[in-house]
């Protein structure tokens, strides 16, 4: 049996089997090539009086989930503060207390948990556990046996959670551990069936991946999603491109700072999973990547962005995206209508989305206020 060669030493998972035997070669010069399952090195090694060509399989190489999956075991096991994300507040409620623990962990951008979007007690998917801290808020809202279903693929996440719940339903007399249901599964295939959430929520989670994998990962919420439902998502997005050299670091990507997309870039991928009205909560500066230590040419900023987005018919006009602006009729009667559905009172700011607000842009009398990026509800599209 082969034994492996110097620059194989210390590589998990290689395996050198018996060789096949072959007219003489050169001497041993590795050539690593990928086969359909394995990386592997092809060599030439003597063995007695015969040179023999030999393959080494190497274990698949780690990709970017794999780096980010293995990064999360660590950071579950030891708590980070701010590790990856800027650190939000608890959501404070009257007789909500949270663990220090679980406050520790974390390890999201924003928040999902918005109450007006929580009435009804509904079922909630959320994607990406962390330490539970936003499974417990959301308990808060819907607190009755697997109202929240907590969906995590690393094992010492999941375990990590259930420790800071059950220590959550010391502290909290509302709140019993079996309010909140940990499934292994990953953000690509969920164990859930279809429509059969009311909400899907993730936070700081799907910024990480590729595009391939980010169009994967929103059409499993929407499959889930019952009509009508609401997607809320919190993620990092970039003011310009995240360069290429960045894009592909996946330590970046699992600390939240390379996968970042446009903010038109994101939107377009949640219009073309089919959500057809997206409401932006917030947008604020997250993080700013400086051009010395990341190799840019000037400082890129990062801002974090959250919104939902209901599962309902894309329009014939387009989606419905409202990011806080407003019309005002200013002209000489006491109102205007555009014969679109949009009726405006004068001198009263109502809340209209942006493509509305872009069609009423072409009135003289119509004053569009600009984006506030801070949308809770109301007005028309």
């Amino acid at each position: 049996m082969p034994i492996l060669p110097e620059y194989l030493k210390g590589v998990p998972g290689a395996i050198a089997p018996q060789p096949s035997f072959l007219s003489p070669l050169s001497a041993e010069r590795p050539i690593f090539c990928q086969d359909n399952q394995h990386l592997v090195a092809q060599t030439t090694r003597t063995l007695g009086t015969t040179l023999a060509a030999v393959t080494y399989y190497l274990p698949p190489a780690m990709t970017y989930l794999d780096a980010t999956a293995e990064f999360y075991a660590e950071v579950a096991t030891t708590p980070e503060v701010g590790l990856c994300c800027v650190q939000s507040s608890p959501l404070t409620m009257p007789g909500l207390a949270v663990p220090d623990r679980m406050q520790a962990m974390n390890y999201g951008c924003g928040t999902t948990v918005h109450p007006a979007e929580l009435a009804g007690q509904p079922t909630i998917a959320y994607v990406g556990v962390g330490g539970g801290l936003e499974a417990l808020q959301f308990s808060y809202f819907s607190r009755r046996p697997g109202a929240v279903v907590a969906i995590d693929p690393v094992d010492e996440m999941r375990q990590a959670a259930a420790a800071n719940l059950a220590e959550a339903a010391k502290l909290n007399d509302w709140f019993e551990a079996d309010f909140v249901t940990l499934l292994a599964g990953d953000a690509f295939a969920l164990p859930l069936a279809d429509e059969s959430v009311d909400v899907v929520a993730q936070n700081c989670l799907f910024n990480i991946f590729e595009p391939e994998d980010l169009r994967r990962a929103l059409a499993e919420a929407y499959r889930v999603l019952k009509p009508g439902g609401r997607l809320i998502m919190s993620d990092p997005i970039a003011t310009r491109p995240i360069p290429a050299h960045l894009q592909a670091d996946d330590r970046l990507r699992a600390l939240c700072l390379s996968g970042a997309l446009t903010y038109a870039e994101y939107m377009q991928h949640l219009i073309d999973t089919g959500f057809g009205q997206i409401e932006v909560r917030a947008r604020r500066p997250y993080r700013v990547l400086d051009s010395v230590q990341y190799n840019l040419d000037q400082h890129l900023l990062l801002e974090s962005l959250d919104t939902v987005s209901f599962k309902v018919p894309i329009a014939p006009d387009g989606a419905c995206i409202f990011t806080g602006k407003t019309a005002v009729y200013a002209g000489e009667g006491v109102s205007f209508d555009d014969g679109a559905g949009h009726y405006l009172t004068k001198g009263v700011p109502t809340a209209v989305c942006d493509k509305t607000a872009k069609n009423l842009s072409a009135q003289a009398d119509v004053l569009i206020t600009p984006s506030t990026w801070h949308y809770d509800g109301g007005g028309c599209c």
